[in-house]
């Protein structure tokens, strides 16, 4: 059995996904034929070694790259076959991204870098409440240079959640932050997916995250090494490297 816990309704479908980069006269295979169902509600991390997939794979499901074949079920809608217009669609109504650099505009404030967002979206929630979620609601008017980098990536997933999205994809989201600064993120980002429902992917490196997972995804050469579901989750407080 896959799944354990949460809601069964698949919200991504991967079936024979493979992605080639044509470098010069090399083809470098960056998936190969990866079969894999997200669901609904769930917290899950990627693991896997640089150069396994796992960034590729995150970027063909939010819509950032194209897949060389094979599907990428959204709900109804193959992202693999969706025009440039559908995409950025998709993007902008249903999916939220924190990246392992935290991207923020350093001339505005933390409300205002999670403002862009909100005056874009169709149902979002104040920059206020997004900033609350994070633990931030006394940094609102601090500039990134006046935040620490556990603060600034918080900004960050306010940001990404500030338009209530469906998903939220996270790319080496503590990759630049000593441990006991990422276990903050995490908890943000585990909070976020209790109190929002949002299904929520965590890919990274760090074996140690899995344990916060319901279920833990290993990838390895492109493919889907194994699947693990946890019986037990570590809360974020819990997780030292």
């Amino acid at each position: 059995m896959e799944h354990s816990t949460g809601s069964s309704r698949v919200v991504f479908s991967t079936r024979g996904l493979t992605k080639v980069y044509v470098m010069g006269e090399m083809e470098i295979h960056a998936l190969r034929g990866v079969d894999l169902d997200l669901y609904a509600g769930e917290l899950s991390v990627m693991l896997g070694a640089s150069g396994s997939g796992k960034s590729t794979l995150l970027n063909i499901l939010g819509g950032l790259d194209c897949a060389t074949e094979g599907q990428a079920m959204y709900g109804d809608q193959n992202l693999v076959r969706a025009s440039d217009k559908a995409l950025t669609a998709f993007r902008r109504d249903h999916v939220g991204f924190v990246f392992q650099f935290y991207n923020l505009i350093s001339s505005l404030t933390a409300r205002e870098n999670v403002s862009i967002v909100t005056e874009i979206s169709r149902n979002p929630m104040t920059p206020e409440d997004a900033l609350s979620m994070v633990g931030l609601e006394g940094r609102m008017d601090h500039f990134p240079s006046q935040l620490s980098g556990g603060e600034q990536q918080r900004v960050a997933i306010a940001r990404a959640i500030a338009k209530r999205p469906d998903v939220l994809l996270c790319d080496e989201p503590t990759g630049a932050l000593d441990s006991k600064t990422g276990v903050r993120v995490l908890e943000a980002l585990e909070y976020v997916n209790r109190e929002l429902g949002t299904t929520t992917v965590v890919i990274t490196h760090n074996v140690i995250i899995g344990q916060m997972a319901e279920r833990v995804i290993q990838l390895s050469d492109g493919r889907v090494a194994s699947i693990h579901v946890n019986e037990r989750r570590a809360a974020p407080g819990e997780l030292h490297w």
